[in-house]
């Protein structure tokens, strides 16, 4: 989403921030030819949602409740009353999003409120790890658990919609100033992730949205604006479903309720109207019952974009929100009345949202918002973007907190990574004699939540900047956790290496060094969002403090707040650098989750969610290079196909510093016994999908001018949107659209009649059979050491067949499972599971998932990182061995 700030003029200050040239640089031009082979080809009308068995009775309800809604207010909830406008209608929703109603029939207005990792800009609630810390920990139940905690704490403030969680960037570049609020540079850990955060959220009854579809990799040059359009990722058809398209896949499958479109253009076609993106792939083959929104302000055409399928338009603004404009609301109303947008589609709009708040069971005793995202005092504007606006209460300080501090605490313990314990050295005595350095070790001395939005590096990195960040309630900071352990803590707390005592041979040094980044609407030390002024070094010097560090100590320890990966080459081979940790970004419980690992009373039990190169080259330029201004359009072109982070560098013979999936622990593991089952006989493809069931159906009759005019007397406020005409405009449209004398320029391929649907669809998620389990894996873990408990990450990846037609990567991430914590001894059996899609690829002439070779030889590969995978299942034998060299 677009950043929230609580200024009485961020309206303005907002607007004003699109002509940045640091940020949208340029003039309008033509824009550049898209590269040959990507086609954003036309894809109408948009399908009908409601033929899916899970959501029929939410369809019934929702047709019934809909068919009593006149037109305005129809296109009253399909889009927002306005940026930082709140209301008074019933219920105050001073949220970062909040759409129109129809209260004449019992429809609120919904609040839409980030972000992915607490409910933002309130107080009373839990900051917890970011999306790449839960990426991180490798454990399906924490990321449930995150999940139910997140949604309680959505409900708890009134807020109907979760922006979260984000799959959108997935990691591809390792610079992209958003890749922390995913889970990692791998679509399947993403999928997985994003899939049990969903089910978490939903389950409490608030409806969740995946986002940014799609290809918003990186935060420059990603918004349109008068000047210049959004970049165009340029993406091949088979890397979007292999790669892009598979974590909205299995979000789709878990449920989800919403999906947000990117900035971006995608093969050169804004994604808030890619006819492709949202009406092929999202709604027809991908079965999404739910509504999709676009992102805020990325709402640029209005019949267009309906047609292409978008629900929602938020926050219902035109791009530069000044005086009160939309593409939508009232201009919706009119092209309704005047037949450029078929009534059929309204309705269809109006289901899907209406439908997804039955879904999830918000018509029965949901809470209003508690809370303003504007002002953390009681009382407050209640329109602050009106300039005029009356005051009144706009906070409750309703507290969601509950115990929610352990399940954050839990994910930031278990996510860190231990990369490098030469010597044993960690975990470190009570006794030792500890020297701290760096100014990430302490919270920032002039408060957690000092710099708005998060937009500075000042203090311990605990979460990146932009709009999907929460205030702190408090910030355990690991100095203060360290000093609880040991009695013989100093800290320096500086990143200028100061005049130290000459140490003893065991004292030991503790290094705290960081990278940070964001949304591109603040620059930070440099950084537009992406890394791009920093690249992968560390912040604030802190290469420097490292070599300075070991130069004088012995024993150095360094601690790593990171948005993402870092070149570590400065010093990661100095004899005196004996530990290193990533502590990603922990949240608020940075302090205590640290301190547990560092003096042991933890196992490390995290594993990289991405690949940490030797140098920035090891990946390609498509890849490790940001794009920069060019005139016209940016083509961000995916030239590298499936071939991302550990692919590429596997693919290449690349040995990386670390590679993904990678992570020590104090103890040791054996994967002993392994075993496999086939639980379902394959095909080439899928079996034939079911037939659509029956959607909604409405009159199509154009409504009365009537259903278009404001009652009587009613009072305005200035820049509030509204979907009401003035009874000659309304009349006007009425004429027109009645005479069917509307002639409006239809795009390209543009039809009415509802299809079947594709091949490769048929329910949520696509063809059910791609669910199917093809093989199920167990193995024995068990806790070889002697003297510590630890919990095992055990992951699976698959090998194609040698010899079959399409290239793939040479193996691939498919399930992980984490064990319980284990003592010395102790075993565990663990399952792994494999689908008929895990072993499929998407064949672009088919159009369809396909088994390569049935019967073939499909080698599952299992062990603790990408490049430790040492037994290997076979599909064809139903055998296992182990001891094996490496594939990679």
């Amino acid at each position: 989403m677009a950043v929230r700030t609580s200024s009485v003029v961020a309206w303005l200050t907002l607007a004003l921030a699109i002509f940045d040239p640091t940020c949208h640089a340029g003039a309008v031009s033509p824009r550049d030819d898209v590269p040959a082979g990507y086609v954003a080809a036309p894809y109408y009308p948009a399908p009908h949602g409601g033929w899916t068995a899970s959501w029929s009775n939410s369809y019934a309800k929702a047709q019934a409740l809909v068919a009593q809604m006149t037109l305005a207010e129809k296109t009253n909830i399909t889009g927002g009353v306005g940026i930082y406008m709140g209301s008074l209608t019933f219920h105050y929703r001073p949220c970062v999003g909040n759409t129109g109603s129809a209260y004449r029939v019992g429809f609120p207005q919904l609040c839409l409120q980030d972000s992915a990792l607490g409910v933002a800009s309130t107080d009373n609630v839990t900051a917890f790890p970011a999306g790449i810390t839960t990426g991180a920990t490798f454990d399906k139940a924490l990321m449930y658990a995150r999940g139910v905690a997140l949604g309680e704490e959505f409900r708890g403030k009134g807020a109907n919609v979760y922006l979260g969680p984000t799959v959108g960037p997935i990691g591809r570049k390792p610079l992209g100033g958003r890749n922390w609020e995913g889970f990692g540079s791998d679509p399947v850990l993403q999928a997985v992730a994003a899939a049990q955060t969903i089910k978490g959220v939903q389950e409490q009854g608030v409806i969740a949205t995946i986002k940014h579809l799609i290809g918003n990799e990186q935060e420059m040059y990603r918004m349109y604006n008068p000047f210049q359009p959004g970049y165009s990722a340029n993406i091949g058809d088979r890397t979007l479903h292999e790669v892009y398209l598979w974590p909205f896949a299995e979000g789709v499958h878990a449920g989800v309720g919403s999906v947000m479109t990117a900035y971006n253009a995608v093969n050169g076609s804004a994604c808030s109207q890619h006819s492709t993106l949202i009406n092929e792939l999202l709604k027809d083959e991908l079965g999404f019952q739910g509504f999709v929104m676009s992102d805020w302000l990325s709402h640029i055409s209005g019949v267009d974009s309906a047609l292409a399928g978008l629900d929602m338009d938020m926050p219902g603004d035109t791009q530069i929100p000044l005086l009160g404009f939309s593409l939508w609301k009232y201009d919706l109303t009119r092209s309704v009345l005047n037949g450029s947008v078929p009534l059929d589609r309204l309705n269809d709009m109006t289901t899907r949202i209406v439908a997804a708040w039955y879904q999830l069971g918000q018509d029965k005793n949901y809470p209003p918002p508690n809370f303003s995202s504007n002002t953390h005092d009681r009382d407050g504007l209640l329109y602050p973007a009106a300039v005029i606006s009356p005051i009144g209460q706009v906070n409750w300080y309703v507290n969601v907190q509950a115990d929610h501090y352990k399940v954050a605490r839990q994910v930031a313990q278990d996510a860190i990574t231990l990369l490098k314990n030469n010597g044993s050295l960690l975990p470190l005595t009570t006794s030792k004699s500890i020297k701290v350095f760096g100014t990430d070790a302490q919270v920032n001395p002039a408060g957690a939540n000092a710099c708005g939005n998060r937009a500075c590096n000042t203090g311990t990195l605990g979460m990146g900047w932009g709009s999907g960040v929460a205030d702190y309630p408090y910030f355990d900071d690991p100095i203060t956790a360290i000093k609880k352990r040991a009695s013989d803590v100093t800290l320096y707390a500086t990143d200028n290496f100061p005049t130290v005592p000459t140490p003893n041979a065991d004292d030991v040094a503790i290094v705290f060094i960081s990278s940070d980044a964001g949304e591109n609407s603040f620059t930070v030390e440099g950084n537009h969002g992406d890394r791009d002024s920093a690249k992968l070094a560390a912040w604030h010097n802190g290469d420097t403090l490292v070599q300075k560090a070991a130069a004088k100590y012995s024993n150095v320890i360094v601690v790593v707040h990171t948005v993402g990966p870092l070149l570590l080459e400065p010093w990661i081979d100095l004899p005196s650098v004996k530990a290193v940790l990533f502590a990603h970004l922990p949240g608020q419980e940075a302090g205590e989750s640290l301190a547990n690992i560092l003096f042991g009373d933890a196992s490390p039990s995290g594993h990289l969610p991405y690949s940490i190169t030797k140098a920035e080259t090891d990946l390609p330029d498509s890849v490790s290079k940001l794009k920069g201004f060019a005139f016209g359009q940016v083509q961000d072109t995916y030239s590298e196909g499936l071939y991302i982070d550990y692919r590429y560098l596997n693919k290449n013979k690349i040995k990386p510093r670390f590679a993904f999936g990678h992570g020590l622990s104090y103890t040791t593991f054996n994967f002993t016994s392994p075993s496999i089952t086939q639980k379902t006989a394959l095909s080439l493809a899928p079996p034939t999908r079911p037939a659509k069931g029956t959607t909604p159906t409405y009159s199509t009759a154009i409504p009365p001018a009537s259903e278009a005019v404001a009652p009587a007397g009613f009072a305005t406020i200035f820049r509030y949107l509204y979907s009401w005409l003035s009874s000659g405009d309304a009349a006007a449209a009425y004429a027109i659209g009645s005479a069917g004398t509307k002639k409006y320029a239809y795009p390209a391929g543009y039809s009415e009649t509802q299809k079947p649907g594709p091949a490769a669809g048929g329910a949520e998620g696509g063809n059910a059979a791609l669910w199917d389990v093809a093989w199920e894996l167990k193995l024995t873990v068990k806790n070889a050491g002697t003297t510590y408990k630890g919990k095992a990450s055990t992951q699976a990846y698959v090998q194609f067949p040698a010899g079959i037609p399409y290239d793939t990567p040479i193996v691939q991430l498919r399930d992980f499972a984490k064990t319980a914590e284990l003592a010395p001894g102790a075993t565990e059996t663990v399952t792994l599971q494999l689908t008929r899609k895990d072993v499929s690829v998407w064949d672009v002439e088919l159009q369809n998932w396909v088994v390569p070779i049935v019967g073939g030889r499909y080698t599952i590969w299992i062990g603790e990182a990408s490049d430790k995978l040492f037994t290997a299942c076979y599909t064809d034998t139903l055998t296992c061995e182990t001891g094996l060299a490496s594939p990679v």
